[in-house]
């Protein structure tokens, strides 16, 4: 018979194993959750601050974007080396080589991300929320190691890939791109005892997404294309062709910066990247203020009243954003490339609703969406459960999953994977710790 100092103890070796196993991680997800939409709400209010602003001097942005960019990479340059860019290349290095976690997951990243992305749309830069939010939620999964009273490689790598696959799936409201996204792009394979992990994880961040925002569409509905039939196709084909040339002319142009960049430009940026992006900032306001203000911030207010409004854009917005895009992705601050992609990829549906008129606008815009975000990612799946998920409609699937493959293979021909050759500069670049058997 077991005294009960024995039964107390079982139970608590119970209790200790049990949130070894569960508790941590999802505490961990949970925080993925609140930190996801404490993330968009200050993301969106600074973007708020920023028309505020220019509604009250049209010109503030000449001053204020520069000098911001400039003040955003010294602190991402002295403080959170590791932070700039969208974030994904750094979590698909980390997943490559996990001795990379400490120096591109950590809550310094985390702080630095959010922290710098914020200075950085409060200056109206162009870049979004969502590509940061998957190294926040991966830097944060990663952090809920130290809960384990014996981590392990294996450890690390299921909290950091479940941690940026919640966190994608609570900044768009797609459970189910989550998981597409973990195994197309992050790890590009599927591995059983991954699943019921990044599910899991999925399921605690989003059901605390749902719970602060409510049950919302990204971009809200789109109005589906009655009936489709085979007289559209030559459609999709335009559209995967401009999409896919678009979206594979913006990785080429960042991936291939010696070849077009002028040499003064290219050492400026390497030497000086502060005044670098000094010089970036104002390539930034003055398309914005060229562009009527409609360039500023990540597009997703311009994208949004395309597709629920049917209001029609200038036919130059897609060029002028890519441009911007560029800049502000040259000048190394911390920022997403999705829901800027996103919007370029409405103002091409809007370039082509110019000579089309068999589709509306919004199925134009949906389909070129579609095709430019499956052109810069090279992940049709992850971009067309992306945009599926905001369709009212089931007539528009075959067309969007068409333009997704079709404008991916574009890509492919002019430039390798954006995400995954970044990933491989990254590990180039940081240096990684010497074990005591190699010294």
């Amino acid at each position: 018979m077991f005294s009960p100092l024995h039964i107390a103890d079982r139970s608590a070796r119970r209790a200790r194993r049990l949130w070894t196993n569960y508790g941590i991680f999802w505490l961990g997800a949970v925080l993925v959750g609140l930190v996801s939409v404490a993330y968009a709400k200050i993301i969106d209010w600074g973007f708020e601050l920023f028309r505020g602003m220019v509604s009250h001097a049209f010109w503030l942005p000449i001053v204020v974007t520069p000098l911001g960019a400039a003040l955003a990479i010294w602190l991402t340059q002295r403080y959170f080396r590791g932070a700039e860019g969208s974030g994904i290349p750094q979590v698909i290095a980390t997943l490559e080589d996990g001795r990379l976690s400490s120096a591109l997951l950590s809550l310094r990243i985390m702080v630095g991300k959010i922290v710098v992305s914020f200075l950085g749309i409060l200056c109206g830069f162009t870049i979004g929320r969502e590509g940061p939010t998957v190294q926040i939620g991966a830097s944060l999964m990663y952090a809920m190691r130290r809960g384990y009273r014996r981590s392990s490689h294996h450890i690390e790598r299921q909290l950091a890939l479940a941690g940026a696959a919640a966190g994608l799936a609570a900044a768009f409201n797609t459970p189910l791109a989550g998981v597409v996204f973990a195994i197309e792009e992050l790890t590009r394979s599927f591995v059983s005892r991954n699943s019921g992990t990044l599910i899991t994880a999925i399921i605690f961040s989003g059901v605390v997404a749902l719970g602060l925002q409510g049950n919302y569409l990204y971009f809200g509905r789109i109005q589906a294309i009655g009936t489709f039939h085979l007289a559209l196709v030559p459609i999709v084909i335009a559209a995967s062709l401009l999409s896919g040339v678009a979206g594979g002319a913006f990785c080429w142009l960042l991936l291939n910066l010696p070849r077009w960049l002028p040499a003064p430009l290219l050492t400026l940026r390497q030497a000086q990247p502060v005044q670098f992006a000094f010089l970036c900032g104002v390539a930034i306001a003055l398309i914005g203020l060229l562009s009527g203000g409609t360039t500023f911030g990540s597009g997703y207010a311009e994208a949004r009243a395309l597709l629920e409004t049917h209001q029609v854009l200038s036919p130059f917005y897609a060029v002028l954003k890519f441009a911007a895009l560029v800049a502000s992705y040259l000048s190394g601050i911390p920022g997403g490339i999705f829901a800027p992609s996103l919007a370029i990829g409405a103002g091409l549906g809007n370039v082509m609703s110019l000579v089309i008129s068999a589709i509306p606008l919004p199925s134009l815009a949906a389909l070129c969406m579609v095709g430019y975000l499956a052109a810069v990612t090279q992940s049709p799946i992850t971009s067309f459960v992306i945009v599926m998920e905001m369709i009212d409609g089931h007539e528009m699937v075959l067309p969007l999953m068409a333009v997704a493959v079709l404008s991916s293979q574009v890509s492919k021909t002019l430039t390798p994977s954006f995400y995954h050759t970044l990933a491989h500069r990254f590990r180039a670049s940081v240096p990684r710790p010497v074990s005591p058997v190699s010294r």
